[in-house]
């Protein structure tokens, strides 16, 4: 099982940026990939960014060339920064790391807010 705590949400004026970051524990050597979600009010929760243990990375029409997700393996962690943030990137933003060893599996963080300001 793998455990997955969040950081670095906030307030953020439009335009700033911030970095969010998820520590991950347990088993971890199992991960295929990590990915970053977020859920606005009233919204679905959607996929903003996903990379694989080989380092690719996929991201939301959305955030293409505003937001960068990157991994420190020696730390565990998953990081995605946030560039030129917009009142619409106003979310509860979630890590989510998924495997297929031993059997399919995923795990969630609790979420972090972030709020953007106009």
């Amino acid at each position: 099982q793998v455990q997955l705590v969040e950081s670095g949400g906030g307030l953020v004026q439009a335009g700033g940026s911030l970095r969010l970051s998820c520590a991950a524990s347990g088993s971890i050597f199992g991960i295929n990939f990590m990915a970053w979600y977020r859920q606005a009010p009233g919204k679905q929760r959607e996929l903003v960014a996903v990379i694989t243990s080989d380092g690719i990375t996929k991201y939301a029409d959305s955030v293409k060339g505003q937001f960068t997700i990157s991994r420190d393996n020696g730390r565990n962690t998953v990081y995605l920064q946030m560039n030129s943030l917009k009142p619409e990137d106003t979310a509860v933003y979630y890590c989510n790391a998924a495997g297929t060893w031993p059997t399919p599996w995923t795990s969630w963080g609790q979420g972090t807010q972030v709020t953007v300001s106009s």
